[in-house]
């Protein structure tokens, strides 16, 4: 059966609904949502999702890192699934489609394949990956890490969040520690649909974005340790100030990252300063360093500058400095045959396009490594994600996802 025409669309409305739907459980304090995982709010929207995908006619399968596996037969039983989705969870202040997009996109194409009764040879799976922020329990794509061979389930139930609670153990909390084996599951292709994350997208006026590359990254844990003293009575000369050393050090990212333009970002983001009172001078700061790159020696050369910056700091104020890398992975290229049928896709759809490089981690890095994988990127207002102002239009999310549609049916081979 040829490809279905570009008349095929999915139904906006609906998928617009559920995501404002899904928006409501785990609510933040200013629009946007607080559904952070392996809490109260991530069980419940785990719930509403495993009941959409049940009415669907799916049936759901649950690994022992609670990656959920919401699946829709083909008619070659023997064919392996084309997957498709993204996570559930938010950031503490974070908006409604970051992650949420990719997977209800994903449920979406599922519906109107069921509207338009049609089949496909290759089965068709809608998955949320657990734990793709790393918000509450570092690193970031947790569980897709677990299922691509990169960490062990060990080392991730071992997590612990900033009030000391494991990881594995808040998972069997909640109740959704499945029977699978993580990474058991074999997968001829994945996608995932993304709202951007930045303003490319937006500024080109570009309704797509074809995904070519993600950027590699490294989370680095700095502690320096100096001396807690009284602000007031402790003369400047004799001072062991680590809350110093934290400034001058993210001077020194900002730097380094500005060093090796294009294609390099830097910032410190995670600050813990201790004791923390206004009329104390830290005696020990912990933050963590995120630099990025699309280039493997830029991304090499970042982290040994950075890494000899901050000792070299350290040394200069006489305070401790210990520096633990807690999260990582290598630039990604996607699979060059599903970017070129994501590109199609959009041309034949009438979408304006452009291709890009993920500046953001995403599941889809991972699972790369264990599958051909592609993302599809629509834009977001301003750029702005990791905000509870975080916004896009329903005609961006009918657009991504109505090229994702044509892209998996394409790659799942629809039959007579």
């Amino acid at each position: 059966m040829p490809a279905p025409g570009e008349n095929l669309r999915i139904n906006s409305a609906r998928l617009w609904d559920s995501l404002m739907e899904m928006a409501l459980i785990g609510p933040g304090v200013a629009g946007g949502c607080n559904r952070q995982t392996l809490t109260d709010a991530d069980g419940e929207g785990r719930h509403l999702f495993k009941r959409w995908c049940e009415a669907a006619g799916m049936t759901m399968g649950v690994d022992t890192m609670g990656n959920m596996f919401a699946s829709r037969p083909g008619t070659d039983p023997d064919a392996l699934p084309v997957y498709m989705g993204s996570h559930l969870d938010t950031q503490p202040t974070g908006g409604k489609y970051d992650g949420v997009l990719g997977v209800l996109g994903a449920l979406e194409v599922v519906r109107t394949i069921n509207d338009m009764g049609l089949k496909t040879r290759h089965p068709i799976v809608v998955t949320n990956w657990t734990n793709e922020e790393g918000a509450r329990f570092a690193p970031a794509m947790l569980a897709s890490g677990v299922f691509a061979g990169i960490h062990t389930q060990d080392y991730a139930y071992d997590r612990t969040d900033p009030e000391g609670k494991r990881f594995g153990d808040e998972l069997a909390r909640i109740g959704w520690v499945g029977d699978e084996v993580v990474g058991a599951r074999k997968m001829k292709a994945m996608f995932e649909l993304h709202i951007e994350q930045g303003p490319i997208l937006e500024a080109e006026g570009k309704s797509i974005g074809v995904v070519t590359h993600g950027q590699g990254l490294w989370w680095l844990e700095i502690t320096l340790t100096g001396k807690d003293a009284h602000t007031g009575s402790t003369p400047m000369a004799m001072r062991v100030n680590a809350g110093l050393g934290m400034a001058r050090i993210t001077e020194r990212v900002h730097q380094i990252a500005m060093s090796h333009q294009p294609n390099a970002v830097g910032a410190v983001g995670q600050v813990f300063v201790h004791p923390n009172s206004r009329n104390v001078i830290p005696g020990k700061v912990v933050f963590t360093v995120d630099i990025r790159s699309p280039e493997q020696a830029k991304l090499d050369a970042m982290r040994a500058e950075v890494e000899r910056a901050a000792h070299a700091v350290a040394a200069e104020l006489g305070l401790g400095c210990s520096i633990e890398p807690v999260g990582h992975f290598d630039p990604v290229t996607f699979d060059p045959e599903l970017v070129g049928i994501v590109r199609a896709s959009a041309e034949k759809l009438g979408y304006t396009h452009m291709d890009i490089v993920s500046g953001a981690g995403h599941d889809a890095c991972w699972i790369n490594r264990v599958a051909p994988t592609t993302m599809v990127m629509c834009p977001c207002v301003d750029g702005l994600s990791h905000n509870e102002a975080e916004e896009i239009s329903p005609e961006w999310a009918a657009a991504g996802t109505d090229v994702l549609l044509h892209a998996v049916l394409q790659v799942a081979e629809v039959v007579e």
